[in-house]
């Protein structure tokens, strides 16, 4: 059982502790506080659940964020954290305190201003991420109930992101490119095949999943089983959506600045392919 010493008590929820490895960290917990004073010693499991922020970017960004959030709002976000944390089953990355706090602290001023963002990107984070948009959809109630404000539909998208970036380690810059470059290429598909894709259509689902998952393995530098008498056949049989599977792997690998597996086309192909015979 890691014991710290209290340097300085932030409220009854946030203290700041000498930690023999990281210097001095950030306990965030339910009552931590309470009744706490500097030089004392606290154990790190002293609350129910104890997040500890350790990196010192994230720390220094925490501490400054606290005087500009509501009290009750900054209690309620740990219970939100809590709640994610169980929902999803999963530990988050320390860095959603600040990226979330911060974001909903926005967010609710944004509302009572009746200042509201667009989310362009709904309908595939919810097809990506089905579990952090169930859990991003409990969230926004809860916080429609606490702070008697009305969010936006969008709003849900763009935790279910910050959720998705907790369970991952996935920074959120990173995240919002892969889905800029998955609209880019919707848009390159659209205008190659001389269709418009129905968002609501199965196949249009297998393919934002099978770009998301490409991508995935591009970062990884997954490869794919090498196909040749299939890549002779779909060149031959399908040439509309064999060049345009080409050209999108050609906008990846600028994108990713990385290698993309040849193989990627013949994947790509077939799922084209479908989408001109359902059109």
């Amino acid at each position: 059982m890691e014991q710290l010493r209290i340097a300085k008590v932030l409220n009854n929820n946030v203290i700041i502790a000498e930690h023999e490895t990281y210097k001095e960290v950030v306990l965030i917990g339910k009552g931590i506080g309470f009744n706490r004073k500097p030089g004392e010693e606290i154990s790190v499991d002293k609350a129910d659940k104890t997040f500890l922020l350790k990196d010192e970017k994230e720390k220094e960004q925490y501490v400054n964020l606290l005087p500009y959030i509501d009290k009750e709002l900054l209690d309620f976000m740990n219970d939100i954290m809590l709640f994610i944390e169980e929902r999803m089953g999963k530990q988050l990355n320390e860095h959603i305190h600040v990226a979330l706090t911060d974001h909903i602290a926005f967010a609710v001023n944004r509302a009572k201003k009746d200042m509201h963002f667009s989310n362009p990107f709904m309908f595939e984070i919810e097809a990506l991420y089905p579990k952090e948009y169930q859990v991003a959809v409990e969230v926004v109630e809860k916080l429609k109930r606490q702070t008697k404000v009305d969010f936006p539909e969008g709003e849900i998208g763009f935790v279910a992101l910050h959720i998705h970036s907790a369970v991952t380690d996935k920074s959120l810059r990173d995240i919002n490119h892969y889905h800029q470059l998955i609209t880019q290429m919707i848009e390159l598909i659209e205008d190659g095949l001389e269709i418009t894709l129905n968002k609501q259509d199965v196949n249009y689902f297998r393919l934002i999943q099978h770009l998301h998952r490409a991508i995935d393995r591009v970062h990884k530098g997954e490869a794919l089983g090498r196909e040749k008498k299939l890549a002779e056949m779909l060149k031959k049989e399908y040439p509309l959506c064999y060049n345009l599977a080409w050209k999108l792997v050609k906008v990846m690998q600028k994108q990713l600045q990385r290698p993309v597996d040849e193989s990627e086309v013949l994947y790509l192909t077939i799922h084209l392919q479908r989408l001109t015979n359902k059109s």
